[in-house]
């Protein structure tokens, strides 16, 4: 309920500030798994991915952040759980894998840390989608969050996970699917 509330208030509050725009929405799977990989421009980003998406998007976030009076039950009523810093933790892979496999949604950035999608992947977010069997869904958010300016967000055409697991090839495999995350967020980004 409070998750739905926010989302609502949030569509209202981005399409006055930012002149928000989804396209692709489509692409996500209305039921199971699904991981969105986005690029991380801003501390905005996580409500960003989430919001104009039908289905609640849940988000790993720093341990400290749960321990804050007030603000920590309010993101674990959103979706977050906590990750320990300076890693994932195998207690927070082990809860998005969880997660996953009930049939959730979740959001990630592969890079790890705020950058404009030029960055390198890290291997957790195809980890966690090769282990849950999600489907992923690369996502570009496009634009630079300035007040009364258009930004746009796009979800993008599913990642065949079977198709780069079936390679023949001497590269690790969860390299192969994070280069093939980011080089799809890249692209959608380059067109913008």
């Amino acid at each position: 309920m409070l998750y739905s509330i926010c989302r609502s208030l949030l569509r209202v509050i981005y399409a006055v500030l930012y002149r928000f725009e989804a396209s692709g929405l489509e692409n996500i799977p209305a039921t199971g798994p699904v991981v969105l990989c986005s690029n991380h421009i801003s501390l905005l980003d996580p409500t960003t991915v989430g919001t104009k998406v039908n289905r609640k998007v849940h988000y790993m976030a720093k341990a400290e952040l749960f321990k804050v009076p007030l603000f920590g039950p309010f993101i674990r009523e959103l979706g977050a759980f906590p990750v320990k810093r300076g890693g994932v933790s195998k207690e927070a892979i082990r809860s998005a894998i969880a997660l996953l496999q009930e049939g959730g949604v979740m959001g990630i950035f592969p890079e790890g840390t705020r950058n404009a999608a030029t960055g390198m992947g890290k291997k957790g977010a195809a980890m966690i989608a090769m282990r849950s069997q999600a489907t992923v869904i690369p996502v570009a958010i496009i634009g630079d969050y300035r007040l009364f300016r258009k930004m746009q967000i796009r979800y993008g055409q599913p990642i065949d996970l079977t198709a780069i697991i079936n390679e023949d090839s001497s590269t690790d495999v969860l390299e192969r699917i994070t280069d093939a995350i980011m080089d799809n967020i890249r692209e959608m980004v380059k067109k913008g």
